[in-house]
C-alpha cells in the first residue's frame, strides 16, 4: 500500500473516523457524504439545531431569523435574498469593494514590522460584509470588534436539552451577549435604519425594511449576517494562506492562474479544511436513510450530527486521496466543488461565491508581495459554529519585491 498524503490540519482528537453512520441514543453521528446529502435534502422533513437555535424563545420575534427558520417561511425568505450573493451581483457591485478593501489592508501591512493576519482578514471581511447587509454608517474597525464579543460565550454541549449549562452559566451566557447586542444596536444597526428609511438602498437592510421587518427582526438578521459573513470567511483566508505559505508549488501555481483556477484551488482547500465542522439538524419526521446496501429510520425527534470534515473526505465520494489537496478533482454529479463546505439543501450558505471572491480578492494580493512567517497560527475550537479559530497567524511583508500574477 503507498503513503497517503494527509495535509488537513483541522483535525479533533475526540472526533473518531468511523462508522459512517452511527447511532448513540437519540444521536445520530453521520459521515458518510451520501447520507448527509440525504438529510439535509429531506424536504421540510428537518429543523435547524444548530447555533443553539432550539434555545432561542418562540415567538418573541415577528419575523423567525433565517438562520433559524425551515419550511415554507424559509424557502420565501431565501428567495428574496438570493440576489444580494448572485455570482453576477458579486462580480458587478461588490467586486471594485473587494479588490479596494484588499489593496488597503495590504498597503497598510506593507507599513509595519508585523501584522496579525488574522486580525488583517477580521476588519477586511467585516468591511465586506457591510456594504452587502447595509452596516455602512459607522466605522469598521469598532464595529468588527463588537461582533467578535458575541462569540464570548461558555461553552455547551447540543446534544443536551439544557446544553450542558449551568444555570450561572446560563447567566453569564445572557450577560455576555447583551451588552454587546445593545452597543451593536445603538452604534451600527439603528443607524443603518435611520439612514435607509430616509434612502433605501441595495442591501438587505433596505429590503428588510420594505418587507415589514421591526427593529428588533432587523437587529437579529443583521447580527446573524455581519456574524456570519465574518467568522467564517475570517478563519478560512488564514487557513487557505497558511496553506499557501507553506506549499511552495501550490502558490505558484495558485500566483499565474486565471480567476477560475484560482477559485478552483480556493475551493478545494475549503473542502479539505472546512470551517464549520458540524451541522445539526432535528427531525421532524421519520427519515429512510441508505448508505451502500445499507439502510436505517432515523425517527421523528432525533437529534442528527453530520460530520461535515468526515463527508468532506469521504472517499467513496471524492475519490482518492480524500486529504490531500486535488484542485479540480473529480466529484460525482451533483456534488459541489466545495462539498459540504456551505452546506447542501435549503439551508445551504447563499454567500459561497461572495466567500470565495473576497477570499480571493485578499489573498491575491498578499501572496503577490514577498511574505514571511513568523509565528504559525495557533488553532482552537469554537463551539457556536463547530468550528476552528486560528489566531496569532503573525506575518511580514517585505517591501520591494513583487511576485504577482493576473490582477495584482
Amino acid at each position: 500500500m503507498g503513503i497517503i498524503t494527509d495535509l488537513r490540519w483541522s483535525k479533533r482528537p475526540d472526533e473518531a473516523d468511523e462508522p459512517r453512520v452511527e447511532k448513540d441514543g437519540d444521536l445520530w453521528r453521520i459521515r458518510s457524504l451520501e447520507v448527509a446529502r440525504q438529510v439535509l435534502r429531506a424536504r421540510h422533513g428537518t429543523t435547524q439545531a444548530g447555533f443553539t437555535a432550539e434555545a432561542i424563545p418562540q415567538g418573541f420575534l415577528k419575523n423567525h431569523p433565517i438562520l433559524f427558520s425551515d419550511g415554507p417561511l424559509h424557502d420565501e425568505q431565501r428567495s428574496k435574498v438570493a440576489r444580494f450573493f448572485a455570482p453576477k451581483i458579486v462580480a458587478t457591485r461588490y467586486q471594485d469593494l473587494m479588490d479596494s478593501a484588499a489593496e488597503n489592508v495590504i498597503s497598510d501591512a506593507e507599513k509595519l514590522n508585523s501584522f496579525d493576519l488574522d486580525e488583517l482578514s477580521l476588519y477586511f471581511t467585516v468591511e465586506v460584509t457591510a456594504e452587502v447587509v447595509g452596516l455602512t454608517n459607522s466605522r469598521v474597525k469598532p464595529m468588527a470588534r463588537r461582533l467578535v464579543r458575541f462569540f464570548n460565550q461558555p461553552s455547551f454541549d447540543i446534544t443536551r436539552k439544557d446544553l450542558g449549562r449551568t444555570n450561572r452559566q446560563w447567566i453569564q451566557a445572557a450577560l455576555n451577549g447583551l451588552w454587546p447586542v445593545v452597543r451593536f444596536w445603538f452604534a451600527d444597526v439603528w443607524p443603518a435604519i435611520r439612514a435607509r428609511r430616509k434612502s433605501p438602498q441595495e442591501d438587505v437592510i433596505s429590503h428588510l425594511i420594505s418587507e415589514g421587518y421591526g427593529n428588533m427582526d432587523i437587529l437579529v438578521e443583521a447580527t446573524t449576517y455581519g456574524t456570519a459573513g465574518m467568522v467564517t470567511t475570517r478563519e478560512y483566508i488564514c487557513m487557505a494562506a497558511w496553506h499557501l505559505l507553506n506549499n511552495d508549488a501550490l502558490r505558484a501555481r495558485y500566483l499565474v492562474a486565471g480567476e477560475k483556477e484560482r477559485h478552483a484551488i480556493l475551493h478545494e482547500i475549503i473542502r479539505l479544511e472546512p470551517v464549520v465542522g458540524h451541522i445539526y439538524r432535528r427531525a421532524q419526521a421519520d427519515i429512510e436513510i441508505t448508505d451502500g446496501d445499507e439502510s436505517w429510520t432515523i425517527k421523528k425527534g432525533e437529534l442528527i450530527d453530520l460530520y461535515i470534515r468526515h463527508a468532506n473526505a469521504d472517499p467513496e465520494a471524492v475519490g482518492d486521496e480524500p486529504l490531500n489537496l486535488c484542485p479540480g478533482r473529480e466529484l460525482p454529479r451533483g456534488v459541489n466543488e466545495t462539498v459540504m463546505s456551505f452546506g447542501d439543501g435549503a439551508h445551504k450558505c447563499p454567500g459561497q461565491h461572495l466567500a470565495i471572491s473576497e477570499s480571493d480578492a485578499l489573498l491575491t494580493r498578499l501572496l503577490a508581495r514577498d511574505v514571511t512567517i513568523l509565528s504559525e497560527p495557533v488553532m482552537a475550537w469554537d463551539e457556536l459554529i463547530s468550528g476552528y479559530m486560528l489566531r496569532g497567524f503573525a506575518l511580514r511583508i517585505d517591501t520591494g519585491a513583487w511576485r504577482g500574477g493576473e490582477n495584482p
